[in-house]
């Protein structure tokens, strides 16, 4: 315990000694010290860190600090010393007035346990006020005749200390004629009097100054004076009766200014100016002359200021009646000052939080706050609560002190932010509340993952799209907040066609916008399966995945493509062959085209775009099937030429076109026929092509003898098998040339091979062109194969042409042979 910085000196006149010293005592958290007034500022009250257990270090580390309700602070803390000091002088007088005791509370908190230490500073009165009368002189008015022993009543004085430094007594000066009587009233009041000791003689002495004197006990004495003038006048035996020694009167502390409190009287039985009574009040402090106000003619007294039950309950009024020539009489006004409910509770919040993390467990302190209301009984009695939807608790700690608190684990998605209203009510008629707003921001944690509106996605692009394009905006959703709820995208790793997906598609991993990389071909990409990953930014980051389906829209980038008649490679004409015979209908050949489009994009119709003999031929508008459209006639020429349009249903559609040439004639003999018997061309050329086919001829002969005799040969070793071979001979239709033995072979190894012709007879060259048979079966029609003629070249042939060239062609016959077998027969002029 701190030693007590003043002790003042007892032995002087034996009076009961008041310890000064700073004491203290802990009782259920209360700590108490005293210290007398008019300390400097910064004196030492207590030390309060070792009352608190503590260490004057831990002072501000552990944010101990004085919290008051509204008023001045008296007191303050020395960190460096862990000592409760002054804040300032403090007058006791003006505190507590003239309590015995004056005792100040206030409250230490314990921020870091919201702990709350109540103390009390008891404030020793010191002898710091003399002796005051309040008047500087007051004069007596005596009747001449007054007997001895009469008394007159003095001016008292007032002293504000109060024990032992309060009035003690009154002195007054040397005088024969008076004498000073004091008498102590029941509440402890001592009134002095003037006595008479000796008849008074007006014509000896009119006036008779006397000097009174009062003093208090303090150490060091004080006194005041007033000066007393005795007048001699004629003779007033009578002074002023009140008609109650005591008047009491109730008045509710909202009472208006100007409100009549109550009216005194006091009666002079005397005549005149000696009967005539005037009224004043007597030792009337400042305060109360701004309340109350007294008619010194009638003795109403009226309110002139605003009562105020929690500034003072109640008040005692001296009140003086006086007749001229000056007898007094005195009388009291006791006003009880009624409380009424005028003043709504006070809070005063000492701790709080403005934010919580979601995850803060139940029961954690947000707020600590006290609450006052200065009304008394019921009207003072404070009842505080909220809302009973919100997650928290109210509930009351130490005296007024109240503490909010969570009730459960708060979830910011679900609230972000509460605004609590505690409403503190009292219990007086009408009610008074006040309601205190607390803010309090739920702090977010990284708990929820991105979430995508559907389980999957699907996106549609066309091909042929350009690069970069936007195929699809993707968006996840986090309930989080800031970075917890900022979403990146991603795409997980995969391959398509031996190439990463990364290759094909991106995706902005800030938008989450997928772009093409580049140009999709439905022919060779017809769908994507992507899995999208949606990320957070919290620590530790949580994903979500969803799965994106992308399939490429076929679009019409494709033409046609005909697989038949296919075009050669060196520039020569299939040629078609169509018998004289034909029927209308007859099947002369079919246009076989595909498109790598698909769906309409791919429905392929024919028409017939030219022909040489219009009307000879139509197109199977879906077949592609060329067939006669009417019979043929000897005039129709020996070449007829087709150009056929295939175009697909795309928009816009797309076409391709082929020229057909149709060899019009009973058989290949006839055809060549007519080839021999075409007149010699005007062009100089003419020469020189004729020379070319004689070549190619005696070229096709040499190879065909050549065949004939290997043929032979084969026979000759397997001469063994002769009969075996007779009994297959039906099947050897479909058997490759080198498996022919004889003629007869030959003739139907040649006949399998009679179904195309290309001529090339319109120009500077012609070619004879004798196909390998390289062609699907659905190519050609059953009906085109069985009325397909043998492309064979005779003996006979050539013996009934007489014509000059007979060598040549002789020589064009064993060279078309060479290539029968082959699979091809070129006619082409020499250089």
């Amino acid at each position: 315990m701190a030693a007590p910085p003043y002790r003042p000196n007892c032995s002087r006149l034996g009076r009961i000694c008041v310890l000064l010293g700073a004491l203290w005592e802990i009782q259920a958290e209360q700590i108490r010290y005293s210290v007398p007034e008019e300390l400097d500022k910064g004196s030492y009250v207590g030390n309060i860190a070792k009352d608190l257990g503590l260490e004057p270090r831990e002072l501000s580390e552990r944010g101990v600090r004085i919290i008051s309700r509204g008023r001045t602070h008296l007191f303050a803390l020395n960190p460096r010393s862990g000592s409760l000091v002054t804040a300032g002088k403090i007058d006791r007088e003006e505190l507590c007035e003239r309590s015995p005791k004056c005792v100040v509370s206030l409250e230490i908190l314990l921020e870091d346990k919201v702990k709350i230490f109540g103390v009390e500073v008891e404030i020793i009165d010191v002898n710091d006020n003399a002796p005051n009368f309040g008047i500087e002189q007051r004069e007596i008015k005596v009747a001449e005749n007054e007997n001895p022993g009469t008394r007159f009543p003095l001016p008292e004085a007032f002293d504000p200390d109060v024990g032992v430094n309060s009035l003690q007594g009154y002195q007054l000066s040397s005088n024969v004629h008076f004498s000073l009587d004091v008498q102590s009233g029941v509440d402890g009041i001592k009134y002095p009097e003037l006595v008479l000791e000796l008849a008074l003689d007006r014509e000896e002495e009119a006036v008779h100054h006397l000097l009174l004197t009062a003093f208090d006990g303090g150490d060091l004495v004080r006194s005041g004076t007033v000066e007393i003038h005795v007048t001699l006048v004629d003779t007033n035996d009578n002074a002023p009766v009140f008609t109650q020694p005591e008047y009491h009167v109730n008045v509710p502390e909202n009472v208006p200014v100007g409100y009549w409190l109550l009216t005194v009287k006091a009666t002079d039985p005397d005549e005149g100016a000696n009967g005539e009574v005037t009224y004043s009040f007597r030792k009337v402090s400042d305060k109360m002359s701004q309340l109350f106000q007294l008619n010194s003619l009638t003795g109403d007294i009226t309110i002139v200021g605003d009562l105020d039950y929690e500034d003072s309950g109640f008040y005692d009024i001296d009140v003086e009646a006086h007749d001229g020539p000056g007898l007094r009489a005195r009388s009291k006004v006791l006003v009880t000052v009624l409380d009424v409910n005028d003043n709504a509770p006070e809070v005063t919040v000492t701790s709080l939080t403005s934010s919580i993390q979601e995850t803060s467990s139940p029961g954690t302190v947000i707020a600590l706050f006290n609450v006052h209301d200065s009304d008394s009984g019921e009207n003072g009695l404070v009842t505080c609560s909220i809302l009973d939807n919100l997650p928290f608790t109210l509930e009351k700690t130490y005296g007024n002190y109240h503490r909010l608190s969570t009730q459960r684990t708060l979830d910011r998605e679900e609230v972000s932010e509460y605004n609590i209203t505690v409403t503190s009510t009292d219990h007086g008629t009408p009610p008074l509340s006040t309601e205190t707003h607390i803010s309090l921001h739920v702090a977010d944690i990284n708990d929820n993952p991105p979430t995508f509106p559907h389980a999957s996605y699907s996106a549609y692009i066309p091909e042929n799209n350009p690069r970069g394009a936007s195929i699809l905006s993707m968006s996840a959703q986090d309930p989080d907040s800031i970075e917890n709820a900022r979403v990146t995208y991603s795409l997980a790793e995969d391959t398509l066609h031996g190439m990463p997906l990364s290759f094909y598609v991106s995706i902005n991993s800030d938008t989450g916008v997928l772009y093409a990389l580049c140009s999709f071909d439905y022919e060779q990409v017809r769908d994507l399966q992507l899995l999208v990953t949606a990320s957070d930014s919290g620590d530790p980051p949580l994903s979500s995945n969803v799965s994106l389906s992308i399939f490429v829209l076929d679009q019409n980038d494709n033409s046609p493509e005909i697989l038949y008649p296919a075009l050669p490679t060196d520039g020569s004409i299939g040629v078609e062959l169509a018998p004289r015979s034909a029927e209308p209908g007859y099947l002369v050949t079919k246009v076989v085209a595909v498109d790598r489009d698909s769906g309409q994009n791919a429905w392929l119709s024919y028409r017939l775009l030219k022909a040489s003999e219009p009307g000879l031929f139509t197109v199977g508008l879906h077949t592609g099937e060329v067939r006669t459209a009417r019979a043929l006639l000897d005039r129709d020429a020996l070449k007829q030429s087709l150009v056929v349009a295939v175009q697909d249903h795309g928009q816009p559609p797309l076409s391709a076109t082929v020229t057909l040439t149709v060899a019009v004639a009973e058989s290949i003999p006839e055809v060549l026929a007519d080839l021999s018997s075409l007149k010699p061309s005007a062009y100089a050329d003419d020469s020189s092509l004729t020379l070319y086919l004689v070549v190619a001829v005696a070229t096709v002969s040499c190879v065909f003898l050549a065949f004939v005799i290997v043929l032979l040969a084969l026979r000759l070793r397997r001469w063994h098998t002769s009969r075996q071979l007779q009994a297959v001979g039906v099947g050897l239709a479909g058997v490759p040339a080198s498996h022919f033995v004889g003629m007869d072979g030959v003739r139907a190894f040649l006949q399998t091979y009679s179904q195309e012709v290309s001529l090339r007879a319109d120009s500077r060259e012609s070619h004879v062109i004798f196909p390998q048979p390289n062609y699907a079966d659905t190519l050609l029609s059953q009906e085109s194969c069985g009325k397909s003629e043998p492309l064979l070249i005779t003996q006979d042939l050539l013996e009934t042409k007489g014509d000059p060239g007979s060598h040549q062609v002789k020589k064009v016959r064993e060279k078309a042979f060479g290539s029968l077998l082959e699979g091809n027969f070129l006619l082409k002029p020499a250089s």
